[in-house]
């Protein structure tokens, strides 16, 4: 029952999202600009000032750049199994091996370890969204016809704001630089509404993916590489790491969220697999209702 009442707020955030979309159709790509480039910078500059730099930084990084690629090295496995051609495999990378920790592990580790959680949560999803935006935007023009991915990547990277935003705060703590209490309320201001905007975006977004003709074969594979085979990789990697235990249960958790919704602009983008990636998204966020507790429960 404890499984319900916290995924219950998550998905009733959601659902208002998509229920919204479906009647207002609202632009949800720019606000999906709104929540990346202005309102998350704030949330993720606050964390970084407030937070102490530690040698947790280093492993938190080491963790997520070796899950994502051992989740690509077995895309590639299973996608020479299967036959895949390269924008297919392309897909699948960009279906699997990105997670959604902004919209959906970063409001549920709230709710499940409250305000300590959530500045690690915060920690996982600027480093994912650097992964996204190098390596995710890399395989999403690598599966197009321009296979530009490199070039593409970088451009992004630079575009960032939320990288900016972690430098300043990094670098402000370290010089001790204090800011005043009403500069800070008017920060906490945004980045206190950064989780509950994310989170109606996502719905908005969900409302918009249109499910054609399914692919059964690219489906099960991306479903199962992030849905299930994802979070015992991560259990499997964070076991020698000398963190808490709340902070590994954090990163498991993470690790069994949705595919990242990111990565359904990318595919739509670069027309890489745009079908399969946004089949990927909106399934695995219905079917994480059921093994989201399961490794919730492992977890814990």
């Amino acid at each position: 029952m404890s499984f319900i009442t916290i995924l219950f707020p998550i998905f009733f955030v959601f659902g208002t999202g998509f229920v919204a979309q479906k009647y207002l159709s609202l632009d949800t790509k720019n606000l999906s600009k709104m929540a990346i480039y202005v309102m998350v910078p704030f949330l993720v500059f606050r964390t970084f000032y407030e937070q102490t730099i530690n040698g947790a930084y280093g492993y938190f990084t080491v963790y997520m750049v070796g899950l994502c690629v051992i989740i690509i090295l077995l895309a590639t496995i299973l996608s020479r199994l299967y036959k895949f051609t390269e924008p297919e495999r392309c897909g699948l990378v960009l279906s699997s091996a990105f997670m959604n920790n902004g919209n959906y592990g970063t409001p549920l580790t709230f709710f499940l370890f409250g305000a300590a959680g959530l500045e690690i949560a915060i920690i996982l999803m600027v480093i994912q969204q650097l992964l996204m935006s190098t390596l995710g935007v890399f395989y999403a023009a690598k599966g197009s016809a321009g296979n530009n991915g490199v070039k593409m990547a970088l451009q992004t990277v630079k575009r960032m704001p939320m990288v900016y935003a972690a430098m300043a705060g990094i670098g402000l703590q370290l010089l001790h630089v204090p800011l005043g209490v009403t500069f800070m309320k008017g920060i906490d201001f945004i980045a206190d509404a950064a989780i509950p905007f994310i989170m109606l975006t996502l719905g908005m977004q969900l409302a918009n993916i249109k499910l054609g003709a399914i692919e059964w074969k690219k489906l099960c594979s991306s479903l199962s590489l992030k849905l299930i085979v994802s979070p015992m990789i991560a259990a499997i990697l964070v076991m020698p790491l000398p963190l808490d235990p709340m902070t590994k249960q954090i990163m498991i958790i993470m690790a069994a969220t949705p595919t990242a919704a990111n990565t359904t602009m990318y595919a739509i983008q670069f027309q890489t697999e745009p079908q399969s990636v946004s089949s990927a998204t909106l399934i695995s966020t219905i079917m994480s209702i059921v093994t989201l507790p399961v490794v919730i429960y492992l977890a814990m």
